[in-house]
């Protein structure tokens, strides 16, 4: 049962269409299939080894047997609007069906052949060879981890880091020191880098959008010209006046909303922001990190 049912949802999966669960039908559809009873072919000699085989004459030569196959396959003009999709083996996808099927397979031919069968966990680990990568490569890999995550704990400075490159069939184990993460220069006091960002959380209550500019005017000085949220541009310094003047008095996250047209999931406590900015000293462009913007509490 195991076997139909997963051979069922790949071939479903095939032809585009949706698979059942329900084992009731599926004993009542095969309550109703004849299966015909297994009948030797009369005639038919088994070669005991190989090298019987091998001397064997060839009944049919393989180039005749591919032609004659080809021309029992229909016309390409006879399948039109005719969609296939393959099924692409992936493991660690319980719902698929791919291990049950790989599982249910593997159990009936061990049956067949009186040997041990195997439980899925077990049927996953010899398809995917996680028992050979569990002992080698992770292990290594995990020990490296470990090692540089004691280092942080320790505060090392970063010449005590390491970059590890290994190659196991070589075998190759070489060690770098990793470079410091590039630093983005905005006054001769302030720089940052890709791990920095702005965490602006408004004392507790919600920023319009008018304070949100100046709360960057007045901590950073630096004027914004420019808020994005994803695909969403929800302030600029080119807007028209009625756009403004609409949403300058606006919380940010309505902003967003009223801009987007979709409401905030209600667990979604912060948002990304990308700005652009200019300082006010010069109105010089300068790069700076991402906001994150917290709205509720």
């Amino acid at each position: 049962m195991d076997f139909i049912v997963a051979a069922s949802h790949l071939y479903a999966f095939n032809y585009g269409l949706k698979g059942s669960l329900d084992i009731p039908y599926f004993k009542k559809v095969i309550a109703n299939v004849i299966v015909p009873e297994f009948i030797p072919k009369k005639g038919v000699k088994i070669d005991p080894d190989d090298q019987e085989h091998k001397d064997a004459p060839v009944e049919e030569d393989d180039d005749v047997l591919s032609e004659n196959i080809l021309k029992e396959l229909p016309q390409p003009s006879q399948l039109a609007g005719f969609r296939l999709t393959p099924v692409e083996f992936e493991k660690d996808d319980d719902k698929n069906f791919h291990m049950d099927f790989i599982t249910a397979t593997s159990n009936l031919r061990a049956s067949n052949y009186g040997i041990p069968l195997a439980d899925k966990h077990k049927s996953k680990l010899i398809a995917g060879r996680i028992i050979p990568a569990m002992i080698t490569s992770t292990a290594l890999v995990g020990g490296l981890v470990c090692l540089e995550l004691v280092k942080i704990v320790q505060h090392k400075k970063i010449e005590a880091y390491k970059n590890g490159f290994c190659n196991l069939a070589l075998p190759l184990v070489t060690f770098s020191e990793p470079l410091p993460p590039a630093k983005t220069k905005v006054t001769d006091t302030w720089e940052w880098t890709l791990w920095d960002r702005f965490d602006v959380a408004g004392d507790g209550r919600e920023l319009t959008l008018q304070e949100f500019l100046d709360y960057f005017k007045t901590r950073y000085n630096l004027e914004v010209s420019m808020i994005s949220c994803g695909v969403t541009m929800i302030y600029s310094f080119f807007m028209g006046k009625d756009k403004l003047k609409e949403r300058l008095p606006k919380k940010v996250s309505e902003v967003v909303e009223l801009v987007s047209k979709q409401k905030l999931p209600a667990k979604k406590n912060f948002l990304v922001l990308e700005i652009c900015c200019t300082k006010v000293d010069d109105d010089s462009d300068v790069d700076v990190p991402f906001v994150n913007y917290r709205f509720r509490f």
